[in-house]
């Protein structure tokens, strides 16, 4: 077999591996998606404020329908924890999100496959597509994974204050509903924390406890603060203690952590700069001393002569 039929065998191969995937997930039946709940909202908010979302949402949909049933419930469970844990990011549902790592590590592996076997051939494409394809379908996750991070820390720079809110107007004679609805309207909050309280007081005007609305947001946002303040909370419910006395000593603690993370986060960041930092001073050292040895050498030449 000659160069030319080999390198023709594997680009045939190449688009074989591409093409029948993909074959596979478009005669797949499809299903409506909800638009329902928070999720919905989020999705409707993502379609109003970015035209380029809006363009691909349809065909995230069409992904999503073509791999239900595709992951794993382990995986499936996981990937859904971690939208919800994102702020139901873009309002995607698990499916949907996997087909968009789908179709980034097929998009990311025939571009990267195309590349190689024009600069280099056939037989570095090959060995470029998986790695190529892998790399393009974690990176949806990762961005779901970083808004997550962003999340969190969002909810637990500003609940010292929201608690300090909520404590004010339970001490002014409202309930917590009324107190939350207060916070909503009237305070200017990040959205992060302004959607969850929102949320949270839909669930109480549909009737479910506050014990339960708490949980959930414990389960929708599971910080340490957030956990410690939704079991003060009820604790003291049950017990029947002041609830705006406990959130006193909720927002209290809540910004001691927030120092104590400050704190660490400082001191670690003393050892991660050592090292730049004595890059920089060899660097600047290198700087000095190779003109200087340049000048030194052509000295002692210039006296030899």
């Amino acid at each position: 077999m000659t160069h030319v039929h080999l390198r023709f065998t594997l680009v045939v191969l190449t688009a074989l591996v591409l093409a029948l995937p993909t074959l596979w997930l478009a005669t797949r039946p499809s299903r409506p998606t909800s638009r329902l709940g928070m999720r919905g909202k989020k999705r409707q908010q993502a379609l109003l404020r970015n035209p380029t979302w809006a363009t691909l949402e349809p065909f995230v949909r069409w992904m999503g329908a073509r791999v239900n049933g595709v992951l794993p419930l382990a995986s499936h469970t996981k990937l859904e924890t971690l939208l919800t844990h994102a702020g139901d990011f873009l309002g995607l549902t698990a499916d949907e999100a996997f087909g968009c790592m789908v179709a980034s590590g097929l998009v990311a592996g025939a571009t990267c496959g195309a590349l190689a076997a024009v600069l280099a051939g056939p037989v570095v494409a090959l060995a470029v597509v998986p790695s190529s394809a892998a790399l393009g379908a974690a990176l949806p996750w990762f961005g779901i994974d970083g808004a997550k991070t962003e999340r969190f820390r969002t909810i637990n720079r500003t609940l010292p204050n929201v608690i300090d809110l909520l404590a004010l107007g339970l001490s002014a004679g409202l309930d917590f509903p009324g107190a939350v609805e207060e916070l909503v309207e009237r305070t200017k909050l990040p959205e992060t924390i302004r959607d969850e309280l929102e949320y949270m007081l839909q669930q109480l005007t549909l009737g479910h406890t506050r014990a339960a609305v708490l949980r959930e947001l414990a389960t929708r946002a599971p910080t340490e603060a957030v956990k410690e303040l939704t079991q003060s909370v009820i604790q003291s419910e049950d017990r029947g203690n002041p609830v705006a006395a406990v959130l006193e000593i909720q927002a209290q603690i809540a910004r001691t952590r927030r120092s104590n993370v400050a704190e660490t986060a400082a001191t670690a960041m003393k050892g991660k700069i050592v090292l730049p930092t004595m890059l920089l001073v060899g660097v600047g050292l290198a700087l000095i001393a190779a003109p200087s040895q340049m000048m030194i050498e052509r000295m002692s030449g210039s006296m030899v002569h």
